[in-house]
Formats: structure tokens, C-alpha cells, sequence
């Protein structure tokens, strides 16, 4: 059932009066860290008077306010600062299985007949096999796995570095988005920015052996910048577009920048 108008304007007067008070109420550098972390309706309910008690009304807001987050994450996104690294000694083991199924799931993925697919905005779309992955140049590090859930884990991922595979391919760099499909039926997007940071890695390996398949065999993208959602896994075609797409999550209701 499509919001009415008079939801979605009754949604806007919501999120314009947030933001005014905001304005109003909070100092610059607080102001920032406020909208780091995300206007949510209960905060809005401390701040607003206008009515958010229907449901229409509270969707139409919600759903301004997660595009609302979208664009701040992504203003105060700085692409030069590093996420924090760890000791191996810290790693994580067992390191934990998160999906949306169950480990008897996982899916089962060929090595030696895998290729991965690589479409839009990019000069080059041929197909790469594991061993062209990994004849570029590699890197490790340990980092923290943050979930939206409320636990973190810290492990360690190998592999190219994201922006170097792009480069490879030829991808427009100015393009806005990238997305992915996976061998397990996921799928997400994420900014060309955080696709271009120094420490997302197309990750192949697993503490220093071959990715396995509970982890995102035969990879997945590691963005320690990025909460645990929005690493896809068992990613089989990646694509390049300025055409904005969504996620599997992020069709339930989660914000689509996901910053951590």
C-alpha cells in the first residue's frame, strides 16, 4: 500500500523540524557527532512535536530520515582515515559465522570453473578467474568486524585492494555506485569512495589461507569502514552504475551507507 501524501509532507514537517532543532539546540562539533551517529525516530520523538504516532506517517519519516543519514555518513565519510589495526595475537578464534542462514547452507562454489563477473561503467568486463585475483598484488590486515547486532570480532583477510582491481578493469572512478551478487543469493551496494579506500579488500584469503567457505568462499568484500552487513560474501559479479541499488538488508529497513 503506497504512502499518501499527506503522510509523506507530515514525514518532511518531521524531519525539518529535527533538523532545525538541531541546528538550534547542539553546538557544531556536538552537532556532527549527532549526526554521525544517526537520527532516529525515538530521537525524534525527544525533539518534534509534529505527529508521528500513525503508522504511514512513521514509515515516510523513517524512511527520510535513514536517506537523511545516508547523505551525512557519506559527507563525513573521510577517505584517507584508516580504520584501527590489531595483533594477529588478537584474532579472533573461532572467529564467528554471521549470515541470514544457517552454516549447513553455505554454498558450494567451484574453484577451478569460478569466474567472476564484472559489468557497467568499467572498460574492461571480461570474466577473472581466482588465480588473475590473485596475481594482483596482495595485502593483509586485522581488523575489527563490527555487527549492527551489537558483538565484534576481530580477524585477519587478505587479498587485492579494491581500488586496485577497479583500476584494473577500468572502472569509472566517477561513477557513484558499486554492487554486488552473491553465490547465496545477497546483495548490496556501497559508495565508490568507501570502493576506493585503502583498506577495502577484494579478500581472498583467511588468516593467511584460502577464504573458507563458512567465511565467503570464493571472497568477499572486507570494509572494516563498513558494519558487517555490508561485506557481501561468496560474491560471484560486481558492477559499476550511477544507477543507485539497494541491499538485501537494506530492503528490510537498514540504513544503506552503513558506516561502523
Amino acid at each position: 500500500m503506497s504512502t499518501s501524501i499527506w503522510h509523506r509532507d507530515n514525514a518532511e514537517a518531521v524531519v525539518v523540524e529535527a533538523r532545525n532543532l538541531i541546528n538550534r539546540q547542539l553546538p557544531q562539533a556536538s552537532r556532527r557527532q549527532f549526526l554521525a551517529r544517526g537520527l532516529t525516530l525515538g530521537g525524534l520523538g525527544l525533539l518534534s512535536g509534529c505527529s508521528i504516532d500513525d503508522n504511514p506517517t512513521a514509515e515516510a519519516a523513517l524512511t527520510r530520515i535513514s536517506q537523511f543519514n545516508d547523505r551525512v555518513q557519506g559527507w563525513l565519510f573521510d577517505s584517507s582515515r584508516l580504520a584501527p589495526t590489531y595483533a594477529d595475537s588478537m584474532i579472533t578464534r573461532p572467529f564467528p559465522f554471521n549470515a541470514f542462514y544457517d552454516e549447513s547452507k553455505v554454498p558450494e562454489v567451484d574453484a577451478s570453473s569460478f569466474l567472476l563477473e564484472v559489468t557497467g561503467l568499467v572498460a574492461n568486463k571480461r570474466r577473472w578467474t581466482l588465480d588473475e585475483l590473485r596475481a594482483l598484488p596482495q595485502y593483509a590486515q586485522v581488523t575489527r568486524h563490527i555487527c549492527v547486532e551489537g558483538w565484534s570480532a576481530i580477524g585477519k583477510w587478505g587479498g587485492p585492494r579494491f581500488g586496485d582491481f577497479l583500476r584494473a578493469v577500468g572502472a569509472d572512478l566517477s561513477a557513484r555506485y558499486v554492487g554486488f551478487q552473491c553465490a547465496d543469493d545477497y546483495y548490496t551496494s556501497i559508495d565508490m569512495a568507501t570502493a576506493l579506500h585503502p583498506q577495502t579488500l577484494l579478500a581472498l584469503d583467511w588468516d593467511g589461507q584460502p577464504l573458507p567457505p563458512k567465511y565467503g568462499f570464493p571472497m568477499k568484500l572486507r570494509m572494516p569502514t563498513k558494519l558487517g552487513y555490508k561485506n557481501p560474501k561468496h560474491i560471484q559479479a560486481i558492477f559499476v552504475s550511477n544507477t543507485f541499488n539497494r541491499g538485501y538488508w537494506e530492503d528490510q529497513g537498514y540504513n544503506w551507507f552503513g558506516g561502523s
